[in-house]
């Protein structure tokens, strides 16, 4: 093999490596609990000084064991989500966590995650949940599964996602681990038909094909968070 040759193949795979390394760094301390408070502006957070860290950054007295509230959600569920603004100490760490309560017939409806992969675990009752492909040349795939107590679902980071309870009269529970400090969340409706200022409704009627009134109508409508 000719030296130039073979140069240009060890550069060729060089750049690979760095290009499949390029994602959120490993800490490079034990950590870096979040200053909140601080006015400088990152891609995350600041560290507060080691010397202020106590116990309590890495501590926060949620509650998790206890129902929340699902009577005042329009779709029937209430998720409570811990992540680095209520624990600092998550910062840098990739990690986040949330407790999802669902009514009887309630849904978390179809979000997505655009920074996080979800593992989905049912701590009580039923869920059927799903998501969807990226587009494809075969449209759109669905992945749906029925979970009882103890089963545990993935959701593969960013994609359109949902659960749903589906007995008439008892609650379901889960908790859901997602691979981010911050994992931000899109509930596709809220999104779509919700956003300030709205979208077109010229836009939106024929990106859905459907009558302008029909979208004017779906934009008047209340678009509430369920998200704490």
């Amino acid at each position: 093999m000719a030296p130039s040759t073979y140069f240009l193949l060890i550069s060729l795979l060089a750049l690979a490596t760095s290009q499949a390394i390029a994602s959120d760094p490993s800490p490079l301390q034990d950590f870096c609990v979040a200053d909140i408070h601080s006015p400088v502006k990152v891609n995350g957070f600041v560290c507060k000084d080691p010397m202020a860290v106590n116990a309590d950054d890495f501590f926060k007295e949620a509650n998790l064991d206890k129902p929340r509230d699902t009577m005042k959600s329009k779709v029937g569920s209430n998720v409570t989500l811990i992540n680095v603004m209520q624990l600092p100490g998550l910062n840098t760490l990739g990690i986040s966590l949330a407790r999802i309560d669902y009514a009887p017939l309630g849904q978390n409806p179809p979000h997505t995650h655009p920074r996080a992969t979800e593992i989905l675990t049912v701590l009580e009752g039923t869920l059927y949940v799903g998501f969807v492909t990226s587009n494809t040349d075969n449209g759109n795939k669905l992945f749906t599964k029925v979970l009882k107590k103890g089963d545990v679902f993935v959701f593969p980071q960013g994609l359109i996602h949902f659960q749903f309870n589906p007995v008439h009269d008892k609650p379901a529970v889960a908790i859901a681990a997602l691979s981010s400090q911050n994992p931000g969340a899109i509930t596709i409706a809220n999104a779509v038909f919700g956003s300030k200022p709205p979208i077109s409704d010229h836009v939106l009627a024929k990106a859905f094909q459907v009558q302008k009134g029909t979208i004017d109508w779906l934009q008047a409508q209340f678009w509430e968070n369920n998200h704490n």
